[in-house]
């Protein structure tokens, strides 16, 4: 009989370099059965499958009147520092940058949709993240977590998902607003409707075949091509990183302080709760390092880096920063610690100096990632109990009532206020927890005296 084979995976990293025995110290690679190469290869997956934030985020901010240039460049650092800090505070996998639906959710809803100016609504972000930060520290984010129903928890993001894949059928002018239909098709012959379909089926082929940078691919071929046909003027690769003079420190703080804004501050915080928490606890379970409670090592430092870093953002100028699902993609190709964020951190500061190609990228080149977004985050809705409609109302209502009012802070309002009306309206008043009617009431209170006037 032969001897059994051992993984001697565990041995590899500690060498006699010095610069090898401090990653080991610093990482525990060995405990964690990993290598530095391993870790190396899942940081490039990850920022691969994740670097389209620094092209999507300054087109979308700057619909809302923001400097893009800037824009990029605060993507970039915010994105980095939330990486570094994530590896090297709480020594996880886990990449953070600005969150794809709470940019369009700032931009066009609280800034353009509401009139507000982006300094203001900036401090709207800021003041949503210190909350977020106060319910990580004294464990209420937890606790709403594991209170707030399940079909609330689905329809939340799906909904964003679609208001996101709005944004990119827009973007692609392939949805256009119509006064008597309120929306209809647009011409589907123009080069922007065409190269915005060509950039979302170029994503979701790569991805169903397992590409992991489907959406970088994706918004170079279609830039690319626009560049050929003269949509794009090519202004170079690489320059020295523009000023963030224009984004850094404009939030309005004390502006933002309006009633007529509280269920804006409320939902950033609400929504950063669902989105990064989940994201946290679907990573490390593919790590396997969860318990049967969803806890990991390192839990709590992981909820103050993510929260902590949403409020810096806020402060540098973007919008809300979570910790991104596509980290997974790390994870997969054998991703284990901390040393996998540090190298997607390090990869977001050298793409600092390729604003150049940054502003090369049309509006219609990032729509098929918007669709593609919306496609992930809708997946949920399979996990809805269709049969109960006290379950499958709320759901419903939360996740249209976004695209449909153009609104996040909408959506989940209308979802509380549906959820409680139909337990309630069916007898089953004791499955609503104090806390969801609490935040019926409030949202219920704000549609009556705020909205109403």
């Amino acid at each position: 009989m032969n001897a059994p084979q051992t993984d001697t995976r565990a041995d590899k990293p500690t060498q006699s370099s010095p610069f090898s025995q401090t990653l080991e110290r610093l990482f525990k690679l060995s405990e964690h059965n990993t290598t530095v190469s391993t870790e190396i290869i899942a940081g490039i997956t990850t920022f691969m499958t994740m670097v389209y934030i620094v092209f999507v985020n300054p087109q979308i901010l700057s619909a809302a009147g923001m400097d893009a240039s800037g824009v990029f460049v605060v993507t970039c650092l915010i994105s980095a520092f939330g990486c570094l800090a994530m590896g090297l505070i709480a020594n996880l996998p886990i990449a953070l940058a600005p969150a794809m639906g709470l940019n369009a959710f700032f931009a066009f809803s609280v800034v353009v949709g509401m009139g507000v100016s982006w300094q203001v609504g900036m401090g709207t972000i800021f003041w949503g993240a210190i909350i977020f930060t106060i319910m990580s520290a004294l464990g209420i984010r937890h606790w709403i977590l594991t209170n707030i129903p399940n079909c609330l928890r689905i329809g939340i993001p799906t909904g964003i998902g679609l208001l996101i894949a709005l944004v990119g059928l827009t973007n692609a002018g392939i949805i256009v607003g119509d006064p008597a239909t309120k929306v209809t098709v647009g011409d589907l012959a123009s080069l922007e409707c065409a190269l915005g379909a060509l950039s979302f089926f170029i994503i979701v082929i790569l991805a169903s075949k397992g590409v992991h940078s489907a959406v970088l691919v994706s918004i170079v071929v279609v830039t690319t091509i626009a560049a050929l046909l003269g949509d794009v003027t090519f202004t170079g690769v690489v320059s020295m990183p523009p000023s963030i003079e224009s984004t850094f420190g404009q939030l309005d703080i004390w502006g933002s302080l309006d009633l007529a804004l509280a269920g804006i501050i409320f939902s950033f915080a609400l929504v950063s709760l669902f989105d990064s928490s989940g994201t946290l606890i679907g990573v490390t379970q593919k790590c396997g390092i969860t318990d049967d409670r969803g806890r990991f090592p390192g839990m709590k430092k992981a909820l103050m880096v993510d929260s902590v870093t949403s409020t810096a953002g806020a402060f540098m100028g973007t919008s809300t920063v979570t910790a991104y699902i596509e980290s997974s993609s790390g994870v997969a190709v054998g991703g284990r610690t901390g040393l996998t964020a540090i190298v997607t951190g390090l990869l977001f500061i050298a793409v600092i100096f390729f604003s150049p190609l940054a502003a090369m990228v049309p509006n219609y080149a990032v729509a098929g990632a918007l669709i593609y977004v919306g496609i992930l985050m809708a997946s949920g809705l399979a996990k809805v109990n269709w049969e109960d409609l006290t379950e499958a109302a709320p759901a419903f209502i939360t996740a249209v009532m976004m695209p449909f009012s153009f609104s996040i802070t909408e959506g989940i309002a209308t979802g509380f206020i549906t959820y409680c009306v139909m337990k309630a309206g069916t007898g089953k008043w004791r499955e609503i927890h104090p806390g969801v009617a609490i935040v019926a009431l409030l949202f219920l209170i704000k549609f009556i005296f705020v909205d109403g006037h």
